[in-house]
């Protein structure tokens, strides 16, 4: 069977596709799989590196500012849409898919809409709790919607349409304990691990509070701590350092522009700090991993706080506001938590109840039956 893929932006809409296009793969591993993501965004990199193809599309955002800037802006994507509809009919015609499923990002609706315009069967899956533009706008078009939340289903027009899959993890995440994955990352057993990462592009905000907490750290051994820095902020923030001489070696801090190995640092991890996309609140509770979580403010309908105060009102994840810490509390809850492991063990447990285990394989099943159909 072949297929197409779409996804795009960030590798919280990357990732689902390559644990979808991983099980399709492990089951029918004569498949042929290709996937179409922005022109310059991350998937263009993430894709190959997991092996399979990818082809651009030129894809540009909705601006939401009031200004003569901000029109002329949405004119030229309306354009960039049009035209990337164009070419995927054409890419579509030529590969002939059995189905193409998209899983966010702008790219997905050039793309479902030319493959519902050729009858090719379609599904759309929504990680968040409120469904984003582009899935709005895709859902009278496709044939199936899939959700990551229950309560998600009262925001389509057609319920009927709306399945209930969870979010797909990738199958490395199952790869990995925790004691096998501190011992392939070199970390002593006995010294607790701090996982920070703020998204794939990062955040200068939390760059900022990492940069003003790290004279704190110096010296110290109470944990060891792996930063993503982001690569939208990389050369920022490694500049910054210099400018202070500050060196996170010292810091007992491994600052990374992006961590590629995620499932073994996260199956690795005593406590992580993060935002609150979807797609690795999904990775999290699968792993059973306490959590610190700063929700992004710069996101439609602020859904990453609502996502988070879902696992905050389970018990598996304190939340903090931009705003209201600074790097000194921030520590001290770090600390905090750290010294308190019966806390951290029932954080852990209470993220493993709100996992689902089997989104990968329910969304599977989704995409086979409709292409039976």
């Amino acid at each position: 069977m072949r297929f197409v893929l779409t996804c795009g932006g960030t590798a919280g809409h990357v990732n689902p596709a390559l644990a979808v296009a991983g099980r399709l793969r492990e089951l029918m591993p004569d498949s042929e799989f290709l996937f179409l993501g922005a022109e310059g965004m991350m998937e263009m990199d993430l894709v190959p590196r997991a092996g399979y193809e990818i082809r651009g599309l030129k894809i540009t955002n909705i601006s939401r500012e009031r200004s003569l800037s901000g029109v002329l802006h949405n004119v030229d994507t309306v354009k960039n849409v049009l035209a990337s509809e164009r070419v995927s009919r054409r890419i579509l015609k030529d590969f002939r898919p059995d189905a193409v499923i998209g899983t966010g990002g702008y790219v997905c609706y050039p793309v479902l809409s030319a493959a519902a315009r050729l009858r090719i069967p379609t599904l759309v899956h929504e990680s968040n709790a409120l469904p984003g533009l582009t899935t709005r706008m895709l859902a009278d078009k496709v044939d199936a919607i899939l959700v990551g939340f229950e309560e998600s289903r009262q925001h389509y027009p057609e319920p009927d349409k709306v399945s209930v899959t969870g979010t797909p993890v990738r199958g490395e995440f199952s790869h990995y304990t925790k004691d096998s994955a501190r011992a392939e990352l070199g970390l002593d057993p006995a010294e607790p691990l701090v996982v920070s990462v703020w998204g794939s592009l990062g955040s200068g905000h939390m760059n900022g509070v990492l940069t003003r907490m790290l004279p704190r750290l110096r010296g110290q051994r109470r944990f060891r701590m792996i930063h993503s820095v982001g690569s939208r902020d990389y050369a920022v923030f490694l500049r910054t350092l210099a400018e202070g001489k500050l060196d996170p070696a010292e810091c007992n801090v491994d600052a990374r522009e992006y961590i590629f190995d995620m499932p073994r640092v996260m199956a690795a991890a005593d406590l992580i700090l993060c935002r609150a996309g979807a797609s690795t609140l999904a990775e999290l509770t699968y792993m059973g991993k306490p959590v610190l979580i700063v929700p992004s403010p710069n996101v439609t309908d602020n859904h990453q706080e609502k996502n988070a105060r879902v696992l905050e009102r389970a018990g598996g994840a304190k939340v903090f506001l931009e705003g209201q810490f600074d790097e000194e509390s921030l520590l001290r809850e770090i600390d905090r938590l750290l010294d308190t492991p019966e806390e951290l063990a029932s954080m852990s447990k209470a993220m493993a109840a709100l996992s689902v285990p089997d989104a990968t394989d329910k969304m599977v099943d989704k995409i086979l039956s409709l292409t039976r159909k």
